[in-house]
């Protein structure tokens, strides 16, 4: 399946009406089962579907270390729209709740607020210490410069991205998608499967900065966040108890940091 795909359109120029032809971003569904079962169905771009599903574990909590996959690949060697995974059996026995779908966050579900979700997953990932610093300068230029990172993008005008950096900033993992949790996830599962994911201390962001994007990156152990984007309120409240740092471009210029401004070098 393509990631993009020629499709007739027609165009004005604010002068001509005229029929071409223009690339539109793919988009597929792809089916994760966990043990057999029928777990999640998601949209998304076509292409990195088992980094995908991996990094989708990970943000999830169905695995923590890659060794608690026992095994993951394509359902059918010629249908890459439906992955399976395997755990082992001493990861089964921990997360029983998960893999009933007892605790799944993404579920609506009556008398939920945003503190109650932030407390449970408080209890469920330990505030990050990492030490690590970035200079707000080159924070600017990272925002500035993925671009670089999106060829997509720039075919199609319609994907999100997600870049992981080291700490003296050399990109490790990017990925674009159509949608901006797909693009971290598989941004996260090149890495996570190799056992690297302890190298990334930076992610930088197409997108906003929601509430499930924070989960997954306190998930990876992601202690800065750049986006192009605002946070959430919610997101906000997440980072900061997660001992987190956001930043975002400003709406007028310059930067904005929402929280862990003791890890920003102001020069």
């Amino acid at each position: 399946m393509d990631r993009a795909v020629q499709r007739p359109i027609f165009h004005w120029n604010k002068r001509s009406f005229k029929p071409q032809t223009d690339r539109v971003i793919g988009e597929e569904p792809l089916s994760i089962r966990i043990q057999g079962r029928p777990y999640s169905v998601i949209m998304r771009t076509p292409g990195e579907e088992l980094f995908h599903a991996a990094g989708f574990c990970l943000g999830e909590g169905i695995a923590d270390q890659p060794e608690d996959i026992q095994s993951l690949a394509f359902c059918d060697g010629s249908d890459t729209n439906v992955v399976t995974v395997t755990l082992t059996e001493s990861r089964r026995s921990l997360i029983p709740e998960l893999l009933e779908r007892r605790r799944y966050v993404s579920q609506t579900s009556c008398g939920l607020c945003g503190k109650e979700i932030v407390d449970d997953l408080y209890l469920q990932i330990q505030p990050i210490t990492k030490k690590i610093r970035i200079s707000l300068n080159k924070a600017y230029e990272c925002l500035n410069n993925l671009s670089a990172l999106q060829p997509l993008r720039e075919e199609t005008r319609s994907s999100h991205a997600a870049a992981l950096y080291s700490e003296d900033l050399t990109v490790l993992s990017s990925a674009e998608d159509v949608g901006r949790h797909n693009a971290l996830d598989k941004a996260i599962g090149k890495l996570f499967l190799e056992n690297r994911l302890m190298e990334a201390g930076i992610l930088v962001l197409s997108s906003r900065i929601s509430y499930e994007l924070v989960q997954k990156a306190a998930r990876a152990r992601l202690p800065i966040v750049l986006a192009v984007s605002r946070p959430t309120d919610l997101a906000v409240e997440l980072a900061l108890r997660m001992n987190m740092t956001l930043i975002c471009l400003s709406k007028k210029s310059g930067l904005d940091i929402f929280c862990g401004e003791n890890r920003i070098i102001s020069r």
